[in-house]
């Protein structure tokens, strides 16, 4: 009797053991001590900060896309290294990785939100069309025509096709437009529930300025579609301006999207611990000086330090031809040769290298939006002072850097180390500077549209990634350098190729892609829609 118990005790334990096997393979894969939701505002975090260490970025850069004193800034002219170990002023790229895994956060962040119980418009679902726009934008401009209609759908598509340039910035703006109306729509409601964003403290008043400065920007970017008819820009970007109660936009730089360092997990990219790393390899580029020279810009003695050659020959501190760039384009072992020799400006050893905070980082500036504005007035696209706007933009470019109407003091290095300074005081006048020939807006013609894109270029000194690089390419303003340095036959690229990962997993879509666009090849120097 005991030893028949015994035998269907035994049996039931072996019956229960191999019903638990019967387990489909997705769900016996599944770690039990693994988190498989997490909230909306720890997801949205991960996003924010991709929209500063963007990750998936060019082959060659820093793995960011905003990160100041990187590669993007390199290939905005802005700086230049002579030191080849560690970087070089090439601009032979290849290939770039694209945001498809950020936009999957997008997607689950916007799941999580609802799972918690949100409504189907919420904070979290507007920010997600906004995210969308901004990454698509951020792949788009770099290759051409991307998967868009077709990803993102798992298993559902592993090869989906691609959509055009054209048809991706049409949802694009469709995208932000949305946001706005949806934001407006949460804002009225009283939703407060946003958490989790480390930029605008959850102030959705504040995003619904950015989601619109973030639209004009794209519009500005779209200037040689400005008479397609199917996107309409001129007409966007009039209802834009003339109506500020449906597109509210930020006001000044408390209205800034940027990114804060910390001194200790996210120190600034320039400061103490790695002078001795950096700081004698790495000189100012002859691009960016000029264009503060030729103007009398004071902003050139907050972030430069006067060439030490130039003293020696007699010149002062706080004389403006003691600052001097040197081209991308030379040859990097002169380039080395000159600095040894103090011919060149290094970067400014106070205002850069005794700071693990440095100063904040624009992804989305209010200086911009003011020269976007200027810039689409000048072309006719709306109704407006450009020459108001235009000024603004210089003002608040001067107040990020401390600058103001009077005695000013500025600080050297006395021995190009980060110990001994010298204080100098530079009287600074906003409205002489406007005055000057160079500087006086031309009114809306050429002249006074080269004036507003220097001028934005000027802006975007370390700041806002590669948008300074991106309206170069768009206008040509400014006159960017070239030679041996830069490499690329004497050529300043116009895109980046297509992932690596597209050729093995994605082949027949993405040849057809590079035939419609490229007439088949996957060159650098091929242009884009965009660009036509």
């Amino acid at each position: 009797m005991k030893l028949n118990k015994l035998f269907i005790l035994s049996l039931t334990t072996l019956t229960l053991a191999l019903s638990g096997c019967e387990k489909s393979f997705d769900e016996l894969e599944k770690d039990p001590n693994r988190a498989v939701n997490a909230p909306a505002s720890l997801v949205l975090k991960g996003i924010l900060n991709d929209m500063y260490n963007s990750g998936n970025s060019p082959s060659g850069f820093s793995g960011v896309t905003n990160q100041p004193w990187g590669a993007e800034q390199r290939y905005n002219q802005f700086y230049a290294s002579n030191y080849d170990y560690y970087s070089t002023n090439e601009y032979n790229w290849t290939t770039t990785s694209l945001n498809y895994f950020t936009l999957k956060d997008v997607i689950k962040m916007e799941a999580e939100a609802k799972r918690a119980g949100a409504a189907d418009v919420n904070p979290y679902s507007a920010l997600g069309k906004f995210f969308r726009a901004y990454f698509y934008e951020n792949m788009t401009r770099r290759v051409g025509d991307v998967p868009l209609t077709e990803a993102l759908k798992d298993l559902g598509n592993l090869t989906p096709k691609y959509d055009s340039q054209k048809a991706v910035y049409a949802q694009i703006l469709k995208w932000l437009d949305d946001a706005n109306t949806d934001m407006a729509a949460i804002i009225t409601k009283g939703d407060n529930t946003l958490a989790g964003d480390f930029y605008l403290n959850n102030d959705l008043r504040k995003w619904q300025k950015i989601i619109n400065a973030y639209r004009i920007r794209v519009l500005i970017s779209l200037s040689k579609k400005e008479g397609d008819t199917d996107l309409a820009i001129k007409q966007k970007f009039a209802e834009m301006i003339g109506n500020s109660t449906k597109y509210p936009l930020p006001t000044g730089l408390s209205d800034n999207l940027q990114y804060i360092h910390n001194s200790t997990q996210s120190k600034y990219p320039r400061n103490q611990d790695n002078f001795g790393q950096s700081a004698t390899r790495e000189n100012m580029a002859k691009t960016y000086i000029d264009v503060l020279v030729e103007r009398k810009d004071p902003r050139l003695f907050v972030v430069a330090e006067p060439a030490s050659a130039k003293l020696a020959a007699g010149l002062k501190p706080t004389d403006f031809a003691a600052f001097v760039g040197a081209s991308s384009g030379e040859d990097l072992q002169d380039m080395a040769t000159k600095v040894l020799k103090g011919e060149y400006s290094f970067q400014n050893r106070k205002h850069y290298y005794t700071s693990y905070i440095g100063e904040p980082v624009f992804i989305i500036g209010y200086p911009e939006l003011m020269f976007n504005i200027a810039e689409g007035i000048n072309r006719g696209w709306a109704a407006g002072d450009a020459a108001s706007y235009y000024q603004k933009g210089i003002a608040a470019s001067m107040e990020f850097y401390g600058l103001k109407d009077g005695a000013n003091t500025v600080t050297f290095s006395r021995d190009g180390g980060i110990f001994n300074f010298d204080n100098y005081t530079v009287n600074v006048s906003l409205a002489d500077y406007l005055a000057q020939p160079s500087v006086k807006y031309a009114g809306n013609i050429a002249t006074g549209l080269s004036q507003i894109l220097t001028q934005k270029y000027i802006a975007f000194f370390q700041n806002s990634g590669l948008e300074a690089f991106y309206n170069q390419r768009r206008t040509g303003v400014p006159t960017f350098l070239t030679g041996v340095g830069t490499s690329n036959s004497g050529r300043i690229p116009k895109r980046w190729l297509y992932p690596q990962n597209e050729r093995t997993t994605n082949e027949v879509n993405l040849k057809a892609a590079l035939t419609t666009q490229y007439g088949g090849n996957d060159d650098i120097n091929s242009v884009m829609w965009l660009l036509q």
